[in-house]
């Protein structure tokens, strides 16, 4: 039997959250201190799989010696470090930015969580007028794979990252434009279906606004058919290769509307190919 090798164990660096003592390993940061004691800090454009990039600016805290508020889902961890998560001048910074983004896409399909932070700090809509929108724009459907609805992006870069070095190595989109005229995009804006682009979806599955979506869950939701609350998800296998992809099969009125993976998944790490996230209609066709 061959020995695993074990990393290095990482020694306890003490800090204080909310006046609270805590500890986390070496090399934590910040956010993920605060959700080892249970602590919520509000994020859009971090994930798990993805390498921060500082975009969103919802998970700032407050660090004691810091002239500006820090991110908390990159700053890592110091002994002796200070941080208030609750204090007014993170309230204020986070009620702020929230109102800058609802005034300038659409926010109407972000996740429960981030509605609830939205409530709790108040955010008023119509702060900044109408006139404030940016990136009103129409949906692109060139494919029965998935759609762009531009409109909802919030340049959070995770479709980014996830087409790049995080996931996908095809580097098919970027970020163009400068400024306002800044939005996601792929070579000279190239149709999506001549693009670098090999529809694997891990694009689709890190968007956190709805710019991404699957098409099928587009059609539903323009008839009015799309229920959440009506669907199951069953975990399997995919039976593509021999990989091993945990696929999470969302059915409503016994069909699969969309395929996901578990982010946490040893596999995956929430990724699949084009086949595993795409392939399921032959299901379909009995």
């Amino acid at each position: 039997m061959t020995a695993v090798p074990l990393g290095e164990p990482r020694r306890l660096v003490s800090l204080t959250i909310d006046g609270q003592e805590v500890t986390a390993p070496e090399g934590s940061t910040v956010l993920d201190a605060c959700r080892r004691q249970d602590i919520d800090v509000p994020t859009l454009c971090y994930l798990e799989n993805l390498t921060p990039v500082n975009t969103c600016r919802v998970c700032m805290v407050e660090v004691e010696g810091s002239r500006t508020l820090v991110p908390s889902c990159s700053r890592e961890i110091t002994e002796g470090l200070e941080v208030r998560t609750d204090s007014e001048r993170v309230a204020t910074s986070r009620k702020l930015v929230f109102e800058l983004l609802v005034s300038s896409i659409d926010m109407s399909l972000v996740d429960a969580p981030t509605l609830g932070w939205m409530n709790h700090y108040e955010v008023d809509a119509e702060r900044f007028g109408s006139a404030a929108k940016t990136v009103d724009q129409e949906v692109k459907i060139q494919d029965d794979l998935y759609v762009r609805d531009y409109g909802k992006c919030m340049l959070c870069y995770k479709c980014v990252e996830a087409c790049g070095e995080d996931a996908q190595n095809t580097f098919a989109i970027a970020v163009a434009g400068r400024g306002f005229d800044s939005g996601i995009s792929t070579e000279f804006d190239t149709p999506l279906p001549e693009s670098a682009c090999v529809y694997c979806g891990n694009c689709v599955a890190v968007c956190p606004t709805g710019a991404l979506m699957f098409k099928t869950e587009y059609d539903m939701r323009a008839e009015g058919s799309w229920d959440e609350s009506a669907q199951s998800v069953t975990t399997t296998i995919c039976p593509y290769c021999g990989v091993g992809c945990n696929l999470e099969l969302h059915v409503q009125d016994n069909e699969i509307v969309k395929v996901t993976s578990p982010i946490d998944h040893d596999v995956t790490s929430g990724h699949l190919c084009i086949k595993g996230r795409f392939g399921y209609e032959h299901v379909q066709n009995r």
